[in-house]
């Protein structure tokens, strides 16, 4: 990202610099020359840059689409195991950017409409978004082993409230006691997991997503 601004900086500005040094001075056949050669670097520079550019959606584009090819084989995957035990565990072992999209595929399934973050990183603790009933949620999946860190739950609710808008905390693993009662106090957050998590995979609608006031 750095290299692509300096790119641009350079390309735009380098011929006008030029320019205002070819008539500062003594317009002589060197100056011309040396103004021509330098254009066309800073052309070449630009073109570097919407190369880069291109690719590095390409390589962003051609990600998603692995992870949701993969996330269409984990669904299929979890109708063949024998148990719910046995899906929770191979839920927390599948890759962390798999299960977002395993998440949004979900409730694409169900007819609801979502949102992807452009970048697996750097999302500001939102992998993703769903309008249900026309109220967009904001999620933030969490693919955990053992209990979850009320730590990152705070963080999801003090971004709920910053942006006043309700979120889906989905994870693999516990909910612990601390966890719990933090959800009880945000109105804005539903915290999804074990069966209700299967449950929402199986293609089963969330129960009970009725708004109510924040407390």
């Amino acid at each position: 990202m750095k290299l692509r601004r300096l790119l641009i900086i350079l390309a735009c500005w380098l011929p006008f610099l030029l320019l205002y040094l070819v008539y500062k001075e003594e317009r002589s056949p060197l100056w011309v020359t040396f103004v021509c050669l330098y254009g066309a670097l800073a052309e070449l520079m630009l073109v570097l840059c919407l190369v880069l550019t291109g690719r590095g959606r390409g390589r962003r584009q051609r990600r998603h689409q692995r992870y949701q090819l993969n996330a269409e084989r984990v669904i299929a995957r979890l109708k063949m195991l024998g148990g719910d035990g046995q899906r929770l565990v191979y839920l927390r072992k599948i890759n962390p950017y798999v299960l977002e999209e395993l998440l949004l595929t979900a409730f694409e399934r169900q007819g609801h409409t979502v949102f992807r973050s452009p970048s697996y990183s750097g999302d500001s603790g939102v992998d993703g978004q769903v309008v249900i009933d026309g109220v967009t949620w904001l999620i933030q999946a969490k693919r955990y082993r053992r209990s979850i860190s009320p730590q990152h739950v705070q963080a999801f609710i003090r971004l709920l409230v910053s942006r006043n808008q309700p979120g889906f905390f989905i994870h693999t693993g516990r909910t612990g006691p601390a966890s719990r009662a933090l959800s009880r106090d945000c109105a804005l957050l539903r915290i999804i997991s074990g069966q209700q998590l299967l449950d929402l995979l199986a293609g089963h609608s969330l129960p009970g997503l009725t708004l109510c006031k924040t407390h």
